[in-house]
């Protein structure tokens, strides 16, 4: 998948340069399953068939937000802010496994241990 950033709107001109973007991060294999969504839609319009089904698989996940950014920032300042947050939310992403234990379970007696990397 070639695109990670997408710049949306722009809003609240003209006292202000702020951004709707999107991220789509990519999700470690093992744990795509849990963000796995047939029914998923992007923000971005523009996405084609196979980024729609990086995204109902799980692969990526979107991320939409607001970046804030006063009157007469250029385009590469922007670009580097956008850049910047994207590298720690996919860096976050990765590091951060809310699945780890998920399916562990006791059976009344015994633990069993389940662990997604």
């Amino acid at each position: 998948m070639a695109k990670k950033i997408i710049i949306l709107e722009h809003l609240h001109q003209p006292s202000d340069n702020d951004y709707r973007y999107v991220f789509w991060l990519s999700v470690p294999v093992a744990r795509q399953s849990f963000y796995a969504n047939p029914l998923a839609v992007s923000a971005y319009p523009g996405a084609t068939a196979d980024e729609l089904t990086a995204i109902r698989s799980g692969a990526i996940v979107e991320q939409v937000d607001v970046i804030p950014k006063l009157a007469g920032t250029t385009l590469g300042q922007l670009a580097a802010s956008l850049v910047a947050r994207f590298n720690e939310a996919q860096a976050l992403l990765t590091a951060v496994n809310l699945y780890d234990r998920y399916g562990t379970y006791w059976d009344g007696s015994t633990w069993t241990n389940v662990t997604t990397a």
